[in-house]
Order: C-alpha cells, then structure tokens, then sequence
C-alpha cells in the first residue's frame, strides 16, 4: 500500500481545510486508516482513526467537535475534514494504514504498517 497526502495549506484561524489520502498498490477496504499529526519539537500525536471493519471512528479529545474522518473505498481515499482551526492545530499531518488492529492500540502510531509522506497544515491566528 502506497499513500499520498494532499490538501495541506495555509488558513486563518476559524478556517476549514480538508486533507486527503490517496492510497494505491492494493484495495485498503479492510484497513483501518489513521491521522497523525506533528508539530514542530514535538512527537506524532493521534488524531483520527475509521475502522471499516466495524464502521467506527475514532478522535483525539483534541479533534472531537471539530475534525471528522471519512472514507470512500470505491476510490481509495480517506479524507479529514477539519473545521474551526486553531493555531495549534498547525503541524504536518500524516495519513496511515493497518491492515490488522487491536482497537486498544488504535492511537499508537507503531500500530499501523503504512505511511503516507505527510501535509502541512498552518494555522495563522
């Protein structure tokens, strides 16, 4: 599985952007696909996850109210729709892939096998 972010940029604060995944090499239909984030002098954090097997979701408190995750199989693409930006939520966003997951570990980057190369997301206050 090869993965492609795109749809980083630059926004004020209360501004909307929605980054996308691309992935190819094989069918994801069956993967849990994650959004990661890292900020400058700071660690990868958690911030979305969707679970196609169970059709769940999950959230960093962080993204809760504000970021939603969605998939379209049928084109091989996850996408985060995030709304109400916050200067703080300027990092490098990642997407990820796990072919198999065990739901506790689900936050945990070295979880998933995949990663994608990763958009920047600057929010300006």
């Amino acid at each position: 599985v090869q993965l492609q972010a795109s749809g980083g940029g630059l926004v004020q604060a209360g501004g909307s952007l929605r980054p996308s995944c691309a992935a190819s090499g094989r069918t994801y239909s069956g993967y849990t696909m994650g959004w990661f984030r890292q900020a400058p002098g700071k660690e990868r954090e958690f911030v979305a996850a969707n679970r196609w097997s169970a059709g769940t979701t999950y959230y960093a408190d962080s993204a809760k109210g504000r970021f939603t995750i969605s998939r379209d199989n049928a084109k091989n693409t996850v996408h985060l729709q995030m709304n109400s930006l916050k200067p703080e939520d300027t990092a490098v966003y990642y997407c990820a892939a796990a072919q198999r997951i065990i739901v506790s570990t689900i936050r945990f980057s070295s979880s998933y096998d995949y990663w994608g190369q990763g958009t920047l997301v600057t929010v300006s206050s």
